[in-house]
């Protein structure tokens, strides 16, 4: 608002700033977010995401591109219920094969904690000429003021701000982030089809799923990739690699998918159902409002009804039947098959 309050004179300050070369990255704000896992995010100031968002509006399009199809994170038209459809389909394609079928499942330690600043801007100097740019991506990336980078092998919240690296890692919230970490691992992808010819390799962010039906061949497959990430973007695999048949439901963006069906991650339906019961101690005490309940079960039902969960929703709506008669009027009112519980 307050940059609003003075907009023309603000926006043509940072225009300048950039014309003229002057611009310094703000100050970050660090704070930690506890959903779905701890996470240390970093606040920009607002002037400098909107020149983040200046950036990101002309260099997107053009890097979005050259990604390949089954890239399905942060890009227009893509996410994760595309990428669980995506590898549903390929899993119904190789069900019906004579052969049993196994997945290989990948995930990058600390992935945003850990790009190399140095091979980031290698990357960014193959695509883009302009030397102003080049420059100003440089001092996004290497900033002065912040580290990012975080030690092999340490947590986000035991690192003493003082032991973070100058020369690795993104702050998480930055768009540009986002941006950066698909290009990085667009090298990857790269590597995944031509080199390696993978057909069924899909990859969310830096979450990462293959399917043979030859085990020894993924395995062969993982000590290629992990070199590959080791030699050429400095990343290491995490403990969560595994290869496993496909008929165990593929682990993936939230869900676990089989063929024939989809469910909630065991975690995420755990974490769902104590929120529920939170929310049910609320209306039996009557501190929540009908608006702010019927927000809170709109959300749950928006995630719900894109896997199979009868039998989870009718356990949630078996928790608000047992309400007391006051808590069930207070929410019943109008429309009450629609107001008490997840239908």
């Amino acid at each position: 608002m307050r940059f609003s309050s003075n907009l023309e004179s603000n926006l043509i300050e940072i225009q300048n700033e950039l014309i003229y070369g002057t611009y310094k990255v703000g100050r970050y704000n660090p704070f930690y977010i506890y959903e779905p896992k701890k996470r240390l995010i970093m606040a920009l100031p607002f002037k400098d995401r909107i020149v983040q968002w200046a950036i990101y509006r002309q260099l997107f399009p053009i890097f979005n591109r050259q990604f390949i199809f089954d890239s399905y994170a942060c890009r227009i038209g893509k996410g994760t219920h595309k990428a669980v459809d995506r590898l549903q389909y390929w899993l119904c394609q190789v069900n019906r094969k004579p052969v049993r079928y196994y997945y290989l499942k990948l995930d990058i330690a600390k992935y945003f904690y850990r790009v190399d600043h140095e091979i980031l801007m290698r990357i960014l100097k193959r695509k883009i000429s302009d030397e102003r740019l080049v420059n100003l991506l440089s001092q996004i990336i290497n900033c002065e003021d912040t580290n990012f980078g975080l030690p092999v092998g340490v947590d986000p919240d035991l690192c003493r701000p003082c032991d973070r690296l100058p020369d690795v890692g993104m702050p998480i919230g930055n768009l540009t982030s986002q941006m950066f970490a698909n290009l990085y691992l667009h090298e990857l992808d790269i590597f995944a089809k031509h080199k390696l010819r993978l057909h069924y390799y899909i990859r969310y962010m830096d979450d990462i799923i293959i399917l043979h039906h030859d085990k020894k061949y993924l395995a062969a497959v993982k000590d290629e990739i992990e070199s590959f990430l080791w030699e050429n973007l400095r990343l290491q695999l995490n403990n969560k690699t595994a290869i496993r048949p496909c008929s165990m439901g593929v682990e993936f963006v939230g869900f676990r998918i089989w063929a024939t069906h989809r469910k909630l991650k065991a975690k995420t339906a755990r974490k769902i159902r104590h929120a529920v019961k939170g929310i049910k101690e609320k209306v039996e005490r009557g501190a929540m409002t009908r608006e702010s309940f019927q927000r809170r079960i709109a959300s749950y039902k928006g995630i719900l009804k894109y896997c199979n969960s009868y039998g989870f929703r009718q356990g949630l709506n078996r928790m608000f039947r047992r309400r007391p008669t006051a808590a069930k009027d207070r929410f019943s009112s109008d429309n009450s098959n629609n107001d008490s519980g997840v239908k």
